[in-house]
């Protein structure tokens, strides 16, 4: 029970705690905004990528054989490309997401199973050892601000209040622990199967790193260009071998 209740402190720290710090952000004007969003955006890479590549994968490499641990891999990569497809499950970093401005309310929907997922990952990172879950709830964290930033803005231009906005994006960050709860029921019946999580939140992150945020790094350069890029990129990753 004690590694559940860390494994949920961590899921909060995650999910909400990221949620919380990109609604704090929208206090900025727009034009503070655009410059920070790229800055945490490539923040988030480098901590994305780190986490995947230097701690999950090499982890599951420790309790699986390489073929198992990459065909996951490649089988989560392309459930999250379904859900992306299917639920909206997509990250906005700006004010203006032509994916989602015509239809707000399914931001929740796509929210809420995003941090389901990042609550099942959270978890079975908790329960293969502690700093591994610290580190992939930083990651979660990371990349979850820049996309509040995204969100809360959407849904304040379809006529959300702020207040009203704030608790309907903090009642689907819950969702992640439910995932936490999820993902503990079955690893605790099941232990077996742990290993077995650990591709999946690499998929998760290597997702989202690749098909969403690079891409937006290109269409929404850093003043500085693509050193501080780079550099920003590298502190994320240095972060994560640091801890």
């Amino acid at each position: 029970m004690p590694l559940l209740l860390v494994a949920i402190g961590f899921a909060i720290l995650g999910s909400l705690g990221g949620l919380l710090l990109g609604a704090a952000l929208l206090l900025f004007r727009e034009q503070v905004r655009a410059k920070l969003v790229p800055w945490l955006v490539s923040y988030a890479v480098g901590t994305l990528l780190g986490v995947a590549l230097l701690d999950v994968i090499p982890e599951a490499l420790q309790s699986l054989k390489p073929t198992p641990v990459f065909a996951t891999l490649l089988c989560g990569i392309l459930v999250f490309f379904i859900l992306e497809k299917v639920v909206l499950w997509h990250h906005c970093h700006d004010d203006h997401c032509a994916e989602h401005a015509a239809a707000a309310p399914l931001i929740l929907i796509g929210h809420a199973v995003h941090n389901f997922i990042d609550g099942t990952v959270i978890a079975a990172a908790t329960y293969v050892s502690i700093p591994l879950g610290l580190t992939t709830a930083l990651a979660v964290a990371a990349h979850e601000i820049p996309q509040e930033v995204g969100d809360f803005a959407i849904l304040l231009h379809a006529g959300y209040s702020r207040t009203r906005a704030l608790w309907l994006n903090v009642l689907s960050g819950s969702s992640a622990i439910v995932g936490v709860l999820m993902a503990g029921f079955i690893i605790s019946r099941l232990p077996d199967i742990l290993p077995f999580f650990l591709p999946v939140a690499a998929a998760s992150f290597l997702y989202i790193a690749m098909s969403d945020l690079i891409p937006s790094l290109h269409h929404n350069p850093l003043e500085g260009g693509a050193i501080r890029q780079v550099l920003l990129v590298g502190a994320g990753i240095l972060t994560v071998s640091l801890l």
